[in-house]
């Protein structure tokens, strides 16, 4: 008998050439050949007699061999295969199948499955590129008649599942395989949900999930298959979200086990936050700080994400935790994912901050060895209270005197294996000088301006606590967003030029700094000198890019910000971070190259002052329906939550953002999408179950579901860390 573990080249019909293949969509156990699902089902029921078959539907159809045969056109060999019902004929075509040739002979049986069409010339039924199965004669020499092989058929008198075919390997291959495994599967697979979860949910067998995911029972609904929304996809899909809620929750907990620095939220603390605020707080603000302050005040580490849309003020509160950090003498370090971000932090630090007598610094890989080297000392000196920057707070010669908190700024560009370096800086020692023997965890805030839909948050950030800001600070406006083609390009120019001479600035956006041959897009450069030689010579146009050395981009955004230049042609780099209130104009070219997410990232550097703002959406070429939409969710939408929805139905949940890198499992069966209410659900059992002693689940049902969590965690999804 067949184990889940056994390996798959002991199925039989593998063996270890085949095996070697299937490896390369991570099947390498039976289990995982089981978890290959139909990715779709075809309803082949009810044979169907031909005459009663119509143009345009899909049928099955069981019929006799009549006659076949090979002929070439100038294009292609095209097979033609002929088979009748008494007088009745059908004709099946297939191109390029000279493989067929001595497949077929006069008097067989044969079931078709596919599209009818008529032919235009002869007004004949036919069918292109049937899938088939050969049945037998009329009646075979062991007198088993056709009838009774339909019946046991793999492909007819059925629902059928379609799997996704590999290299040499088919669907009908994979569905003779899959049904081999499962004949020889052993009975007694144990079950890893504990039993007051099964009974909670009502949840079917794990094995009787596995045959009916695959072979749908009789009278099984075809809506329900679709939808994957059967007992058997409803069993599967919760037993991958189970686990990794599971593993969460276990993450959680051993979070508050650790030793954290219970911050004391006084009045001198308080004062500090009042005096530094430039203006009154959202309630939004006042509720997520509140958040953040109580978990500062615990004994045991804050591991919380903040969210918010662009230009709903998280930097501020990200100041004000700070200040918490700061005024009970311990050190925060800020780290974010681009020099112009980490610079645009370190100069709204100093605005905000440093007349309240906080030292500030910034360490960014593009500073002087001597400067690094100074900065760095004062870092470990604990001189710097406040530490700003890139990639290089995590190289190894950086040394923290007492790190209180870490606050990371767009956090699905850092991997999660970054974000832990960061934290295991905290560097404090006891007395004498010796490292201390368990030193205390700090406090990590998460931040990020791309809206991350709740479905998706509780997965990848399901370690974290989640704080919103949803509302927006007084005085800013909603964005006026159009989309033009590039031939309406002199009257965008105009506009801008409207825009320049009422005192206000304005950007225009390309996908890539330099043009190549194979490409027709715009570049930066070129469009620069187009835009500042020949449609504004009498205007201050600016270039910014990210092949431009650190000092120069510097110069150039301070020049955006001063108001010395009224345009500034730039290309993604301005995505994250810059604030300019003045700048009420974003014209983005090819609009239709950008992901949505990194339309809404971009549109939200205007509309920051009080101002009513314009984005331009200027296409050219051909756009695809993917991007139509795209295009459309931002012209109807100015909520990010809204478009980060919509950008994760549009992409699915594997390209929402590097989720290899930001820590995603890569589901075999589960999507977040689809099975958001099964998520909310697994989240709720899994925490039931770790509930501890006065929970109704025995403590042997918890240990099993560890177990079996841990295989899963390590092995399938790939995750860091498990208890």
């Amino acid at each position: 008998m067949l184990e889940l573990s056994t390996p798959v080249q002991f199925v039989k019909g593998v063996g270890p050439r085949i095996a070697e293949l299937l490896a390369t969509k991570a099947i390498s156990t039976v289990g995982d050949l089981l978890h290959y699902l139909p990715f779709r089902y075809e309803d082949r029921l009810n044979p169907r007699g031909i005459a009663e078959l119509r143009p345009g539907e899909m049928a099955t159809v069981i019929a006799e061999v009549r006659n076949s045969g090979l002929f070439r056109t100038r294009k292609m060999p095209i097979f033609q295969l002929t088979v009748g019902q008494g007088r009745a004929r059908l004709r099946c075509l297939w191109f390029h199948a000279t493989y067929l040739q001595d497949k077929f002979r006069p008097g067989q049986l044969i079931a078709l499955y596919g599209k009818v069409e008529e032919d235009q010339r002869s007004r004949e039924l036919q069918i292109i590129q049937p899938q088939f199965e050969v049945l037998g004669d009329a009646a075979d020499g062991e007198g088993n008649s056709a009838d009774k092989k339909a019946a046991e058929s793999l492909e007819i008198g059925r629902i059928v599942p379609i799997y996704e075919a590999t290299g040499k390997l088919s669907a009908r291959w994979f569905r003779r395989i899959i049904r081999t495994a499962l004949d020889n599967l052993t009975p007694d697979l144990p079950d890893p949900i504990p039993a007051m979860v099964r009974s909670h949910i009502g949840l079917i067998s794990p094995r009787a999930a596995l045959w009916n995911v695959h072979w749908p029972e009789p009278g099984e609904s075809f809506e329900a298959l679709q939808a994957s929304r059967t007992p058997a996809h409803i069993r599967m899909i919760f037993d991958e979200l189970f686990f990794v809620e599971l593993g969460l929750e276990l993450k959680r907990r051993q979070q508050k086990a650790q030793t954290g620095i219970a911050f004391q939220l006084d009045e001198r603390a308080r004062a500090a936050i009042k005096w530094i605020l430039p203006f009154h707080p959202t309630a939004a603000q006042k509720r997520v700080l509140k958040e953040i302050a109580g978990d500062m005040e615990k004994p045991y580490p804050m591991r919380r994400l903040l969210q918010g849309d662009v230009g709903s003020g998280k930097t501020i509160v990200g100041f004000e935790a700070a200040i918490i950090a700061i005024e009970n003498g311990c050190q925060v370090a800020l780290m974010a994912p681009t020099e112009i971000l980490a610079q645009q932090h370190y100069f709204s630090a100093r605005r905000i901050l440093e007349n309240a007598g906080y030292r500030i610094v910034l360490l960014t890989g593009s500073l002087e060895s001597d400067r690094k080297r100074e900065i760095r000392r004062h870092i470990a000196q604990g001189n710097a209270q406040l530490v700003i920057g890139t990639h290089a707070l995590l190289e190894e010669k950086v040394e923290f005197a007492k790190l209180g908190l870490v606050i990371v700024d767009e956090q699905h560009r850092f991997g999660v294996m970054q974000r832990l370096k960061l934290m295991k800086k905290s560097g404090e020692t006891e007395e004498g000088g010796q490292a201390a023997t368990s030193p205390a965890e700090p406090d990590v805030l998460v931040m990020t301006a791309t809206p991350i839909p709740r479905t998706l948050a509780l997965t990848l950030y399901g370690d974290l606590d989640v704080s919103v800001l949803d509302e927006l600070p007084p005085g800013r406006t909603s964005i006026v967003t159009r989309r033009v083609s590039d031939d309406q390009s002199p009257k965008v120019w105009d506009f801008v030029r409207k825009q320049v001479a009422a005192g206000h600035q304005a950007y225009v956006v390309y996908p890539v700094i330099s043009e190549s041959e194979e490409s027709e897009v715009k570049a930066a450069i070129k469009m620069y000198r187009e835009l500042s030689g020949v449609v504004f010579p009498d205007l201050k146009v600016g270039l910014l890019h990210g092949r431009l050395d650190s000092a120069l981009k510097d110069q150039v955004m301070r020049m955006f910000q001063n108001g010395e230049l009224q345009i500034l042609v730039a290309t993604t780099v301005i995505e994250v971070g810059v604030d300019v209130p003045n700048a009420t104009m974003m014209v983005i070219e090819h609009a239709e190259r950008f992901g949505l997410a990194q339309l809404h990232q971009l549109r939200g550097r205007i509309g920051r002052g009080a101002a009513k703002s314009y984005c331009v959406l200027m296409t050219g070429g051909k756009v695809t329906e993917e991007a139509e939409k795209r295009l459309k969710a931002l012209v109807d939408n100015n909520d990010g939550f809204k478009i980060a929805e919509l950008d994760l139905e549009l992409r699915g949940p594997g390209e929402f953002f590097g989720t290899r890198q930001a820590g995603l499992p890569d589901f075999r069966v589960a999507n977040i999408i689809r099975d958001a209410k099964l998520l909310e659900a697994a989240r709720n059992e899994a925490a039931a179950v770790l509930s501890g002693p006065n929970s109704e689940i025995s403590s042997e049902e918890i240990s099993r579901a560890l177990v079996q969590m841990r295989t899963r965690w390590q092995h399938t999804y790939g995750l860091a860390e498990v208890g």
